[in-house]
């Protein structure tokens, strides 16, 4: 009897918890009374909230974007109140807010937040339009991240149109719930006037919202962009959404993109759409991104969810997360015809050559590279690429010798396709991310190899990239032409401003380095002669020869001085492709496999 006692007192202890769980209402105004000052109003209203105090937050960062932003910085005029009575507040941390609400049933909070930052992970607001970024602009109850709440947008005069991929609350305009702030956070908001267009693809309805206009085609978009949409879903046998919607900012020099759960921000140049190389740019973008829709925001490493927005969420996987992602941007495009097999292989090999030749690849593992992301990729300074490689260039080549390694492997049976799709359909399963031990684990089932000594030269090590193996298993010879040449190299890079050249960038053990040329002197004379586009052009070199001198005169912190440097051989590699003389079946299936033509 007295055990039913205690089970009973549980229950009602429990449903009256969850019924108090479900009385909590969280809804957000937001609204532009001053936009052309950059500035979005917010007022957050709770009820059901009976406590003492309530702490509130605003996230420091954005996911996808590994950088904390102290988004709370541009917040001003943070006041709360109850009913009529202003309540005491103080903040308590640089992003949270204590309130004391006394048990108020319900209270309400109003902030500014200065917006005048366009990117795609940055809120904006003028006169024309505003685009909310919502890590920057909501804050939300403390420990409080799985509940639900509502966002009304109230445009400002003149503005007709919203979009964003949150879903609309029936019967009222503009407005829009999300089922945990999780979801809220990635749900970008696009307001004003924007161009908007549909297309099907994949069985899903993807909305187009285009705000700055151009020399776009959206009737040749909708085609095109459906062809990209098609080839990825293909990889993973099923689209996770019924609705996608593309936010595009077109801009007088506009680029980057940011993902979310099903939607994504882009930037692009405005009147670049009418240039192959523009319009491509443009798709290859569309491609990246829309397949971060199942890599990362659902193929995740495990540290990237539940998140903490708070501090760094910090991962040794970001090679994969956004290596492999430009890696398949380029094999999209290739397979939805955008780009021919000649141009997939030339832009693969140059892609190669880049990392080769960036002198960080030799100090900085792609590990390394994904874990320190907070620190070094969004902070980059001159000596960065000394000292570093990115984890998007470093985990594209990753993923090409990777993808050319299971094929070869299987003799063409199986492709990196078959480990993405495996580690997608394991993450939905399970509902975690992926770890380190799995992903390689996965690749070791699909490929039928041990791994372990790949991972030790090119995921934790730095070893040279083996170009010529790795192209040899599909016919390609590849020699770097500029072995056994002895191409003089001086290794610096300039900037012009204001009429002056000044050193922008020395490349590690170059000539420049090993005989003391600094970021930012400023070159007075080389040899004697005043500077003009051929130091920029690197020029200065023309006709010389290993071993000679070349006598700068420089000026650094308004000091005049001489400096000889000696011209070393040139570290870097020139990949020259060309079809084997004698192709083997087993290369031709890895090859057509590898494209997946």
């Amino acid at each position: 009897m007295m055990m039913k006692k205690i089970v009973l007192g549980i229950l009602l202890l429990l449903s009256h918890g969850l019924a108090t769980s479900a009385q909590i209402k969280i809804g957000y105004e937001v609204s532009f009374k001053e936009p052309q000052a950059h500035y979005a109003e917010v007022e957050m209203n709770v009820s059901g909230l009976l406590k003492d105090y309530v702490d509130v937050k605003m996230p420091v960062w954005a996911p996808g974007s590994y950088l904390v932003r102290e988004f709370a910085k541009n917040v001003e005029g943070f006041m709360a109140s109850a009913g009529n009575k202003a309540l005491k507040l103080e903040k308590i941390k640089k992003n949270t807010w204590r309130i004391y609400t006394a048990n108020a049933k319900s209270f309400k909070v109003n902030y500014r937040v200065y917006a005048f930052e366009l990117s795609v992970r940055t809120s904006f607001v003028d006169a024309t339009h505003a685009f909310l970024s919502p890590t920057g602009i909501f804050i939300y109850p403390d420990k409080m991240i799985s509940s639900p709440s509502t966002v009304k947008i109230v445009p400002f005069k003149g503005w007709s149109k919203v979009s964003t991929g949150m879903k609309p609350v029936a019967g009222s305009a503009f407005t829009y719930t999300a089922p945990n702030f999780d979801i809220l956070f990635d749900s970008p908001i696009e307001v004003g006037n924007q161009e908007v267009f549909d297309f099907m693809a994949a069985g899903v309805k993807h909305e187009v919202a285009m705000y700055g206009g151009g020399n776009y085609d959206k009737e040749r978009l909708k085609v095109d962009m459906a062809k990209v949409v098609t080839q990825i879903t293909a990889i993973y046998g099923e689209n996770p959404n019924t609705n996608y919607t593309f936010i595009v900012h077109n801009t007088s020099r506009g680029g980057g993109g940011l993902e979310h759960l099903n939607s994504t921000v882009l930037g692009a140049t405005k009147d670049d759409y009418n240039t192959p190389e523009g319009y491509n740019g443009f798709l290859s973008l569309v491609a990246h991104e829309y397949h971060h829709l199942w890599n990362v925001k659902r193929l995740r490493p495990v540290a990237l969810g539940p998140f903490n927005y708070d501090n760094e969420n910090y991962t040794t996987d970001l090679w994969i997360a956004e290596g492999f992602t430009a890696y398949y941007e380029n094999k999209i495009m290739l397979r939805a015809g955008f780009l021919s097999p000649d141009n997939f292989i030339n832009t693969m090999i140059g892609a190669m050559s880049g990392v080769i030749n960036t002198p960080g690849a030799a100090v900085q593992s792609a590990a390394d590279a994904s874990f320190d992301a907070w620190i070094k990729y969004y902070r980059p300074n001159e000596n960065s690429n000394n000292s570093s490689v990115s984890y998007y260039s470093k985990g594209e080549i990753i993923g090409m010798l990777m993808d050319l390694e299971i094929t070869n492997a299987t003799k063409g049976t199986h492709s990196l396709d078959d480990v993405m799709k495996a580690m997608y359909d394991q993450c939905k399963t399970t509902g975690k991310g992926y770890t380190d031990a799995e992903f390689k684990a996965r690749v070791e089932a699909v490929s039928g190899i041990n791994f372990t000594d790949f991972y030790a030269k090119y995921v934790t090590g730095t070893h040279p990239i083996e170009y010529a193996k790795y192209l040899g298993y599909i016919g390609i010879d590849v020699k770097d032409a500029n072995d056994g040449k002895n191409v003089p190299y001086l290794g610096i890079s300039t900037r012009r401003t204001e009429g002056l050249i000044n050193i922008a960038a020395v490349s590690r053990n170059s000539a420049a380095w090993t005989d003391g040329l600094n970021v930012n002197d400023q070159v007075i004379s080389v040899d004697g002669i005043t500077p003009d586009g051929a130091v920029e052009r690197m020029a200065v070199v023309t006709g010389k020869k290993v071993g000679d001198v070349l006598r700068f005169k420089v000026k650094r912190d308004g000091v005049e001085q001489d400096i000889n440097v000696k011209l070393k051989v040139t570290p870097n590699v020139m990949l020259a492709p060309s079809m084997a003389a004698s192709v083997s079946d087993v290369q031709r299936q890895v090859m057509k496999k590898w494209m997946g033509l």
